[in-house]
């Protein structure tokens, strides 16, 4: 039996704003500002994803095993990989790693615009 029920991914950001725009330019979906910087994400298919002010905030160093490593990422499936990565460098992602071994490896590392890391991973 289950402890408990997945509700969300809180990512910290200095423009929690402006991360929330980003992310709905990737999903889709309807963006609500809640109280003291929050903002929430809600995605076609029920998931949400909330961007809290952080003020101190450092993106995390991607790929490092030290205390600046990346901390957690989000995985994105798409069907066409060279159209998604565009669409997602064009709403200000950074590419890390698109490196996909002759579309062995079958994904590739972006940074959003606050520095946390996520894949494009084919479907």
């Amino acid at each position: 039996m289950a402890v408990a029920t997945y509700c969300l991914v809180a990512l910290d950001c200095p423009d929690p704003e402006a991360l929330a725009a980003f992310y709905q330019g990737v999903l889709g979906g309807e963006v609500k500002k809640g109280a003291d910087n929050w903002y929430d994400l809600y995605v076609p298919g029920g998931a949400r994803i909330a961007f809290q002010l952080a003020p101190d905030y450092r993106p995390p160093e991607w790929p490092r095993g030290d205390h600046n490593s990346q901390q957690e990422h989000l995985d994105f499936e798409v069907t066409d990989m060279e159209q998604a990565q565009r669409e997602v460098l064009a709403l200000g992602a950074e590419a890390l790693d698109l490196n996909d071994r002759n579309g062995e490896r079958g994904f590739r590392v972006f940074a959003d615009p606050a520095g946390h890391p996520f894949c494009l991973c084919r479907q």
